[in-house]
This record gives C-alpha cells, sequence and structure tokens, in this order.
C-alpha cells in the first residue's frame, strides 16, 4: 500500500502535471536502458518548468541529463528561439536522453554535452558568450560546489540556479563519510554564505522520498 505522501504526489501529478506520451516514453526507455529511477517526479517538472516561465527564461544550462526527462519539461517553458544545454558524463545516457528529447519534438532546442561537466564547462564558458537565464544541478552531489561556482558565473543577475537533492533524507545534518550528503551540505552553506545570491532550501517529501529543493537567485 503506496505512503500517504506517495498517494499525494500522485493526486498532485494527476491534477497538475499529467504525463503525455513523450514524457511516459522517458521512463519507458530509462527502465529498458538499466538506469537509476532518480528523474524527478511529474509535479517536480512542473515546478522547474514554471520557475522558466516566471523568469521569463531563454536560455537554461542544465547538471546531468539522464533520460531527458528534466529537460524536457523545462524545454518546453521555452520561447522558439530558446535553448537548453544539458551537461551528462554518461554517453549511453545522452544517447538514450536524445532520442526521448526528439520524440518530444525539442532536438532543435536542446543541446547534449558529453563529459565530466568540470572538464567540459571550461570550453563552454568560451564558447556560449551570452549568459543563462536559469541552471538546474542534478548530477553527481559531491561536486555541487564546483557546479554551483560555475553556475554562479553563468547565470546573469536576476537569474535563477536550483539545486535538487540537497536534504538527502536528512543526511546533510551529520554527512559523515557521505561524499553526495558532504558535497550537498557544502553547497547549501555556500548557497546561504554567498554574497552574489540570496537563497533559500525548501523540504520536499513525496513518492521520491524526502529531500530539498534549493532556490538560488543570483544578485
Amino acid at each position: 500500500m503506496p505512503d500517504i505522501f506517495t498517494l499525494v504526489d500522485r493526486y498532485v501529478d494527476g491534477l497538475f502535471a499529467p504525463e503525455d506520451e513523450a514524457l511516459a516514453a522517458v521512463h519507458e526507455t530509462a527502465r529498458a536502458a538499466g538506469m537509476p529511477n532518480i528523474a524527478v517526479a511529474p509535479n517536480q517538472g512542473k515546478l522547474l518548468n514554471l520557475f522558466a516561465k516566471l523568469i521569463g527564461a531563454r536560455r537554461i544550462l542544465e547538471f546531468g541529463t539522464l533520460a531527458g526527462y528534466s529537460a524536457i519539461w523545462m524545454g518546453r517553458a521555452l520561447p522558439e528561439n530558446g535553448k537548453l544545454i544539458s551537461l551528462e558524463y554518461n554517453p549511453a545516457y545522452a544517447e538514450v536522453a536524445r532520442g526521448n528529447i526528439a520524440r518530444a519534438g525539442l532536438a532543435s532546442q536542446v543541446d547534449i554535452r558529453v563529459g565530466a561537466a568540470l572538464d567540459t564547462l571550461p570550453d563552454l564558458a568560451r564558447d556560449e558568450t551570452e549568459p543563462f537565464d536559469m541552471a538546474f544541478l542534478d548530477a553527481d552531489k559531491r561536486n555541487y560546489p564546483g557546479y554551483f561556482e560555475w553556475a554562479l558565473k553563468l547565470v546573469r543577475p536576476g537569474g535563477l540556479i536550483l539545486a535538487d537533492n540537497v536534504v538527502r533524507g536528512g543526511n546533510v545534518l551529520v554527512p559523515g563519510d557521505d561524499p553526495d550528503a558532504r558535497g550537498a551540505d557544502e553547497f547549501n552553506r555556500m548557497a546561504a554564505a554567498d554574497p552574489r545570491c540570496e537563497a533559500v532550501v525548501a523540504q520536499q517529501i513525496g513518492q521520491k522520498g524526502h529531500d530539498g529543493l534549493a532556490v538560488v537567485r543570483v544578485r
């Protein structure tokens, strides 16, 4: 029997974030490829979509593509001339994501770059001279501090940096030897103290468990 948080998630998803064929296909292709079940929930995808629309985002940078689920939600918020660049470490995941993004009709707007993000970001910063309006961090948490520094350089004043999984079931309180909890905790402390931004973490409880989303506005 699903717990109450999963039931409420399904209720919210059904009302506010029903999946169409393209979004449902992402889950199917991810399972077939043996990917971990760690994509954002539909209601979280809709939240990303709304954040992008609220700030009029035309350029979005994503850290961690997986099968392309969040990229589709954010890509659908872009204007016709908008662009989303998604950074993915795993070439096999990137290939699956490209197929899903093409199925959603976003191939011309979503560009997936393959490789370790901290290695590819210098080239991206050199080639992409126009700032981004929004960045979404949803890759390996141990590298969130480094990703955050890059996002602060690449996102315009007034833009947003969103970071998923920054509570980790409460493990950020005592990270111990968990490198992902340590990375999330360090990211949270950086976002709280950095004068270049203003931020907050919203706890989230649902079908993905207990976690949190950081919302950072670049000054």
